[in-house]
């Protein structure tokens, strides 16, 4: 009896030590979590001030964008506008001292980004030869929508968001948004070829 006592007594220690250590845990990661939000709330006053790491790991500043024209797509590989990606090239072949191209692959529509961000780099190169910037991948609507699609879409002229993959939004050299584009209006195209001259 003396001996059932003693290891209820064990386990109620271990169980609450336990308990303890998680709630400590979860404490660290609410505070770390906290942290990230605010920095990113505060990076989300304005274009040039964001940082974000590229599709390798590598932080890409923002700032670095200021006097030129951006134009930030969010894309996939398994979509319909996937094809867009040569074009996206292109433009930044041809136009490349007007725009800066910024790909951002997402998931949100269809399930047509699943791979990871080798997978996608990997894809991007072999079946396009891509050399614009891609950044990592991300949630561009939804709860976890990520800080630059919540800025983009609060600051485009009629508070834009994607509707599909390959929506397009134009940043002026001055870090304003001045249009969207939908799926279908293809980077090569005339509207788009027109804004970045101006």
């Amino acid at each position: 009896m003396k001996r059932i006592a003693q290891l209820l007594t064990v386990g109620l220690v271990l169980g609450l030590t336990t308990a303890c250590s998680g709630g400590s845990n979860t404490t660290n990661t609410d505070t770390e979590t906290m942290t990230t939000e605010t920095s990113q709330t505060a990076q989300a006053s304005d274009f040039h001030a964001f940082k974000i790491e590229s599709l390798e790991g590598k932080e890409i500043d923002f700032s670095q964008y200021k006097g030129k024209k951006v134009l930030v797509v969010n894309t996939a590989s398994e979509c319909g506008y996937t094809p867009q990606y040569a074009d996206l090239q292109k433009l930044h072949e041809t136009h490349g001292d007007k725009v800066v191209v910024l790909g951002f692959p997402a998931n949100n529509f269809g399930g047509q980004e699943p791979g990871s961000e080798e997978e996608i780099a990997a894809f991007c190169q072999k079946n396009y030869g891509v050399t614009f910037q891609m950044m990592e991948k991300v949630s561009v609507k939804g709860d976890d929508q990520h800080p630059l699609y919540q800025w983009l879409a609060k600051n485009s002229p009629n508070n834009d968001e994607p509707s599909w993959n390959f929506s397009k939004y134009l940043i002026d050299e001055n870090g304003k948004v001045i249009a969207f584009y939908p799926s279908k209006v293809k980077p090569m195209g005339e509207e788009i070829l027109t804004a970045i001259q101006k």
